[in-house]
Formats: C-alpha cells, sequence, structure tokens
C-alpha cells in the first residue's frame, strides 16, 4: 500500500499549486480515515508508517509527501515528517516549487448558514495564501486570486449529536458566498450570518471531535463519502484560525435543564391549548417526560427545537432502543409528539410551512411506529421481568442484562427467583451466588465471586460500554457464557482502576485465547 502510495505521489510533482498538493495528499491520506485496527491506532501504525516509508525512499516524490504530511498529519506524524523532509532536502533531493507555500495561509472570513429548525449549520470559512516571500528560497509564481482563495465548508447535524458529517473545498469563493446569501434572502427557513473566526474553530473542532468519537463506535460515523478525504485539509486548515474561546451555541439552545425546570415545562404543556384534546393525562404526562428528556439529554438542551428529522428519530429511533413504554403510553406518544410540535413550535417562533412539514412528518412516522417500537412483552419475555430488569426503563440495557443475570424465574436451590431484585445489592449477590452454585468448593470462590460482581455491576450499567461490546463478540463466535465472563474479569483484574486502558484492552478482544486464563 505505501508502494502504490509513493508512486501516486509523483503527480504532486507536476502540480503548481499549493492548494492542489494538499487536498491530493488529504485525499490520499484520508484512505484510512474512521478505520480502526485491532491492537494499534490506524494513525500511528499506516499514518506514521507511511511517513516512515517515504523517508526510507529518499525520493523526490518521497520529500514532496513529506512536505505536505508535515502540514496536514497529525501531531506526531507532522514531526517525523517535517523531520525526514530537512534530511532529504540536506541531502540534495529537490523540492517542489510550491514547498515553502504549504499551509502559509491566512482566514479571510467565517460565515454559517442555519436553517429555522436548527438542525444543521453549513459553516463556510475561506482563505487566502500568504504571499511573503522566504529568504533564500526561489521566488514561486504568484497565484491569481482566485487560485489563492478558496472556502473549506464542513456541514454540521445536530440530530447526530453535533458531527460534522460532510465536508468539501471550493475555489469558486464568491459564487459560494453570494449563492448561500441568496438562498436565504429567498426563504424563511434559513439564516446566513458571518460568525467570528474563533467561533467557527471552536464549533468545527467540537463538531470534528464528535465525528472521530461517536457515541457507537461498533459502526463507522455516518458521514459523506467525501468526508474522509478532506478531513486531514479540515483539521489543519482549523489551527489558521484563532484560537475558539467557547463553542457557539446551536440555535435555540438554553442552559442545562434541572429536573424541577423539566418538570415545570411539562405541566405548561399539559394545561396549554395544544394538549386540551390529549385524552389519557396520566399516559400524556409520561410521554411529555420523554420528549423532554430527549431534548434536554440528546440535543443540547433544547427540548422546544422540532423539525421533521428530531421528531422521526425520536419516535422509530431513539424510543425503540431506550426506553420501555406501557401499553397507554404505545398508544398515546405519537398524539402527544403532535401536540408537543403545536406546543414548542409557537414557543419558538417555527414558521408555519416548518410547522405544518413537521406535522406531517409525524404522522408519517406514525403509521410505523408500531412496527418500529420493539416492546419486550412481545417477545414473549413477562412485562414483571422487563421491569426488575429495566427499572430505569432503557431498553438498550436489557440484553446485557439478561446475559449478566440469567437466573431471575422460578425457583433454584429452594429460592424463589421472582422475588430477587438484581438492582438491589443483595438480591444480586445471591443471585450470582446460585449462578455458582457448583464452584462453592473452590479455594478463591469468595474472591471469584467478587469479580463476578464487578463484572455483573458494570454489565447492569453499561460502563465501559466496550465491556459488552466485546462479550457480543464472543459470544457470536460460539463461546459459553461462563467462559467470556471469566475473559472479561481477567482483563477487569490486569488493568485495574485505569478506565481508558480498560476500554482499550476490552476493545481489542477478537476471541478467547487457546489457553484462557481461569
Amino acid at each position: 500500500m505505501f508502494a502504490e502510495m509513493l508512486v501516486a505521489a509523483r503527480e504532486l510533482l507536476a502540480v503548481r499549486s499549493p492548494l492542489d498538493a494538499e487536498l491530493m495528499v488529504s485525499d490520499m491520506i484520508g484512505a484510512w480515515w474512521g478505520r480502526r485496527l485491532r491492537g494499534g491506532d490506524v494513525e500511528q501504525v499506516l499514518g506514521e508508517g507511511l511517513v516512515d516509508y517515504a523517508a526510507k525512499a529518499g525520493t523526490p516524490a518521497a520529500l514532496t509527501l513529506l512536505i505536505a504530511m508535515a502540514y496536514l498529519g497529525t501531531a506526531r506524524q507532522g514531526a517525523k515528517s517535517e523531520g525526514a523532509a530537512l534530511a532529504l532536502m540536506e541531502s540534495g533531493v529537490a523540492r517542489p516549487s510550491w514547498a515553502e507555500r504549504v499551509g502559509a495561509v491566512k482566514q479571510t472570513g467565517c460565515f454559517v448558514s442555519r436553517d429555522a429548525y436548527g438542525d444543521q449549520d453549513t459553516v463556510v470559512c475561506t482563505f487566502a495564501y500568504r504571499t511573503e516571500h522566504l529568504e533564500g528560497a526561489p521566488r514561486p509564481r504568484r497565484a491569481s486570486p482566485i487560485e489563492d482563495r478558496h472556502a473549506l465548508v464542513l456541514v454540521v447535524d445536530y440530530n447526530m449529536r453535533g458531527m460534522a458529517r460532510d465536508s468539501w473545498v471550493s475555489s469558486q469563493v464568491d459564487k459560494l458566498l453570494e449563492q448561500a446569501r441568496a438562498e436565504a434572502e429567498a426563504s424563511e427557513m434559513l439564516r446566513f450570518e458571518e460568525v467570528d473566526p474563533d467561533q467557527a474553530r471552536a464549533l468545527l473542532e467540537s463538531a470534528m471531535k464528535a465525528t472521530r468519537d461517536p457515541a457507537d463506535r461498533r459502526t463507522p460515523p455516518p458521514v459523506s463519502d467525501s468526508y474522509g478525504a478532506y478531513h486531514a485539509f479540515a483539521r489543519a486548515r482549523l489551527k489558521a484560525l484563532p484560537p475558539g474561546r467557547k463553542r457557539p451555541a446551536p440555535l435555540h439552545s438554553e442552559a442545562p435543564y434541572s429536573r424541577d425546570r423539566r418538570a415545570m415545562l411539562a405541566a405548561e404543556f399539559l394545561a396549554s391549548d395544544a394538549a386540551e384534546h390529549l385524552s389519557d393525562p396520566s399516559a400524556a404526562s409520561r410521554c411529555a417526560d420523554h420528549i423532554i428528556d430527549y431534548g434536554c439529554d440528546q440535543d443540547f438542551s433544547r427540548p422546544l427545537r422540532v423539525s421533521p428529522t428530531k421528531c422521526e428519530t425520536f419516535l422509530l429511533t431513539w424510543l425503540p432502543r431506550k426506553v420501555m413504554l406501557s401499553p397507554a403510553e404505545q398508544e398515546a406518544m405519537p398524539h402527544v409528539l403532535a401536540a408537543w410540535v403545536r406546543f414548542a413550535g409557537a414557543r419558538m417562533g417555527l414558521p408555519e410551512a416548518g410547522l405544518r412539514a413537521t406535522l406531517d412528518s409525524v404522522w408519517e412516522a406514525t403509521a410505523r411506529f408500531s412496527d418500529a417500537y420493539r416492546d419486550p412483552t412481545t417477545f414473549g419475555l413477562d412485562r414483571a421481568l422487563v421491569e426488575r430488569l429495566l427499572p430505569d426503563g432503557d431498553l438498550s440495557a436489557l440484553a446485557r442484562r439478561v446475559f449478566a443475570f440469567p437466573l431471575l424465574e422460578g425457583t433454584h436451590g429452594g429460592v424463589e427467583l421472582d422475588r430477587l431484585n438484581p438492582a438491589d445489592d443483595a438480591d444480586r449477590r445471591v443471585l450470582l451466588e446460585l449462578d455458582h452454585a457448583g464452584e462453592v468448593d473452590r479455594p478463591d470462590y469468595e474472591e471469584h465471586l467478587a469479580w463476578h460482581e464487578e463484572i455483573a455491576a458494570r454489565l447492569w450499567e453499561g460502563d465501559p460500554p466496550e465491556m459488552w461490546e466485546a462479550a457480543q463478540r464472543l459470544l457470536d463466535l460460539g463461546h459459553d457464557r461462563h467462559d467470556v465472563l471469566h475473559v472479561l474479569i481477567e482483563i477487569a483484574e490486569r488493568i485495574g482502576d485505569h478506565p481508558d486502558e480498560l476500554a482499550g484492552a476490552l476493545d481489542d478482544i477478537a476471541d478467547i485465547p487457546d489457553e484462557p486464563p481461569f
């Protein structure tokens, strides 16, 4: 792979624009963006590996690659690339004419296009290359203004926890800005405004971090096909902006909501004209609590923000994964959500067109809600059992808690399991003792059982999430439940109280070793 990339780097010898060179190398190293390697960091293994390979090659093409990576790479890649490039230049390897201008840019303005829903920000940062000449260096051909100016565009999606999900670069800066202004003037659903460069940097750095570290690390981030190709370029360009003082708040965001403030908002909604037609006040109240919690905890403290995408995500994705609804709540939820849209839309001044579109989205999603909502009782699970396992209503915890406590019904060893509460420490101990009834004679029984309590508690809370992910991988390979638990115990005992190291070790588990440590 490195050899092929070095062959591709020969094209850098023919380009005359530093922008073209930076974009070509950003595209090249974007080949491994977002990928994960077991037992190593992809940027270290592949990124730094490419630098080492280019340094040993010592060709003009290798030097051009190192010069670009000194600017575009991670901090470690940049330091290694710079040192290797200087060594090659001192040995007489010719550098390209654009070498001294790589990354020599200044920002010329930052802008943001926002939709009235608050779903996303499209951030435009414009740059131009500095024209200062470096003493002793060959004077390059001066680029034309159009070649010098360029715009970096990133789309920040607040329905995806503020992730940067798309990115591109345009050299048609004036046309891009004129089009954005014209679209905002023609639609009441769009706003276009200039923002301070330090705020733009803070917003985009936070968005790119959210993309790099998604909540669910088992699947690749849901980004556009081009995002990886521009990622290194964007990361480097943001450093040309002044350091961010604070991240600018998303549209309609507020200070964090306390429990009392959430309860007050729910009461205001239930007393409003929008909610007067709801026939089951008790179910409506509980549904309103879920709607408000979702807006506060998942949407930057914006419970009053409504949009077609947000409502559909809440109804068809978040609720089925996270919340245990009673049959009455399942029946009421779409109607409560529609009432909430009317209530919140009026409070936030959502244009009439936006309100109609959001209500249409709710009713379209309602037809799919009953299929999307995975009521555990439809799987043959007793509701009383489900409620014991989900006292917090977190549906996503059901599978890992069943794995941690498989003995919950019937009688075992003269104990009525239905009376034991797995959320209670004392009852939890009894359940684990019954699960190990055949091991009471082992000399380390108490210590071993204590470790099972530790792992069961972690699985109950989902802390760290990598523990259940590792267990699922091993179960999918056909390993016995108890063997899987013992592997988790060995890792937790070996790592100790180091959360990041524990998460990394669990993330690296691919299979149970031939000689398991138990």
